[in-house]
């Protein structure tokens, strides 16, 4: 599957925003098109409820209707990010595109309520996983904060996840790249599966989006500043680490829902 990955700097202004989305799911040759976390918007290092809730839009709100139209369009899959408006809730989402069809909606699960940040002062949190087949690879949702939680990759590959994909918008700060690499090779490795992670850059976050491999070791990784790049993986190397390292197979199931069960 050819992927491209979009690692760019939202600004405040939501229209200016998806005019850059658009622009760039026009111009790929990919099969996939990947974007960050805070896509709609981000105007100061900590977002605030009112800023957020005022750019939140329902699934059918020319936002997602845009991106959908131009996936359609283009005959090209995307990955993204929405503050998504259900009745009275907003939801920190990354939504799958295949074609002009939504796939798939992940509403985040573990809000960032660290290093000073509370985002669940601003979205309610989900509580269900996203696995969807799309080409070859069977897709697994995610979004920033979450990669600190392996219990869901596994969840997700133990339901044929071989691919993750990891909107982000990773804060800087202290080893922060180094975390959020470590972070990513292990949950890639751990699950012999590829996870492709894209990231905002810019005044507030690392960038270094990536692409990490079932066998653990980064594949590319773009650094700082606004930038794409488009690679292909091949389920073929899932396989291989499947059957080299086959952690999957072994898994003792019963045996760990037994320990998270216990006192």
């Amino acid at each position: 599957m050819k992927i491209q990955l979009i690692q760019l700097e939202a600004g405040p202004d939501k229209e200016e925003n998806l005019r850059k989305v658009l622009e760039y799911i026009r111009q790929t040759d990919a099969e996939l098109v990947v974007f960050p976390e805070y896509l709609m918007g981000v105007n100061s290092e900590k977002l605030s409820k009112e800023y957020i809730h005022r750019l939140a839009e329902p699934l059918n709100g020319n936002f997602v209707s845009s991106i959908k139209d131009a996936s359609r369009e283009k005959s090209v899959s995307v990955v993204f990010s929405a503050y998504l408006k259900e009745r009275d809730k907003v939801y920190n989402t990354s939504i799958l595109i295949e074609k002009g069809t939504v796939r798939g909606v992940y509403k985040k699960i573990h809000l960032f309520d660290a290093f000073g940040f509370n985002e669940s002062s601003i979205f309610s949190p989900g509580d269900s996983l996203v696995v969807y087949r799309l080409g070859d690879f069977t897709v697994g949702l995610a979004v920033c904060f979450d990669i600190r939680f392996p219990e869901i990759f596994r969840a997700m590959a133990k339901r044929g996840t071989d691919l993750f994909i990891v909107p982000a918008a990773w804060y800087k700060g202290s080893y922060k790249v180094e975390q959020w690499k470590a972070i990513l090779t292990s949950r890639a490795h751990e699950n012999t599966s590829f996870i492709v992670a894209v990231n905002q850059t810019g005044k507030y976050f690392v960038g270094h989006s990536l692409v990490a491999t079932p066998f653990g070791h980064i594949l590319v990784d773009l650094g700082e500043g606004e930038r794409s790049l488009t690679v292909t993986l091949e389920p073929s190397e899932v396989e291989e680490a499947r059957k080299t390292i086959p952690v999957l197979q072994l898994s003792k199931w019963d045996f760990y829902r037994r320990l998270y069960e216990e006192d």
